[in-house]
């Protein structure tokens, strides 16, 4: 069997967690994610199965679009709600100040990579120099936003959900954290969502749990080797 299953990574899953128990659940070893998601993220993550695993990279390098809410006043070790919080500021902006600031960062930008991400330096994983308390110098990378919608403000909480187009390699964290620096209170990222990879939408992503039932409804008693191409109408050809 080869294709492509839209699965819905959800909270506390690796996207390595989610091949994993695909593999288990469809007695497969030939499988691959097509781009990592932080456990805390949820959302659209594209499983390549059988001769599929080649067009991997393929996907990695397509388009994103999330959903972002942004925590203003708040600063963080990991540029997320996950870390250490480094520092705390007054927030006093309005619905023109963020709709502008945001703004800014359409187009070509430049971004540091975040020090708890898994690129590697001298053959080290940047969130494992981070973990030991180390901090190296990262170059900024050109990365590409085509659109920044701000859909909803919560004054309440200090806090704003944003829709972002991107191309790959961009880190929502660091937009999230540039944006509050930008309204000068600072910021960092409270959660993430994706909801689309290339043709790949959210509204036809199923969780893990939602295959695994699906494979015992189609399958029933037959084993593995006796599985056809039409037990499985959520793989993608």
């Amino acid at each position: 069997m080869n294709g492509i299953i839209n699965v819905y990574k959800e909270r506390g899953f690796t996207s390595h967690d989610v091949v994993a128990k695909l593999r288990g659940i469809l007695h497969m070893k030939k499988i691959g994610h097509t781009g990592t998601l932080d456990p805390d993220a949820t959302g659209v993550l594209p499983v390549c199965i059988g001769k599929a695993t080649k067009v991997c990279g393929l996907l990695t390098d397509k388009d994103k679009t999330y959903r972002a809410v942004v925590k203003l006043g708040v600063m963080t070790n990991t540029e997320d709600m996950t870390g250490e919080i480094l520092a705390k500021h007054p927030v006093s902006v309005t619905k023109e100040q963020i709709e502008r600031a945001v703004s800014k960062f359409v187009g070509e930008i430049e971004q540091v990579p975040p020090m708890y991400s898994a690129i590697k330096i001298n053959g080290k994983k940047l969130y494992e120099l981070a973990r030991q308390g180390k901090e190296v110098e990262r170059k900024a990378r050109k990365v590409t936003i085509y659109e920044i919608k701000v859909l909803s403000i919560d004054f309440s909480e200090n806090e704003f959900t944003m829709e972002v187009s991107c191309s790959k390699g961009t880190y929502i964290r660091t937009l999230c954290q540039d944006i509050g620096e930008k309204l000068g209170c600072g910021g960092c990222m409270e959660s993430l969502l994706r909801t689309q990879v290339s043709e790949f939408l959210l509204k036809d992503a199923l969780k893990i749990g939602e295959i695994e039932q699906l494979v015992k409804e189609c399958t029933k008693e037959l084993p593995p080797e006796a599985w056809s191409r039409a037990c499985f109408p959520f793989v993608r050809s």
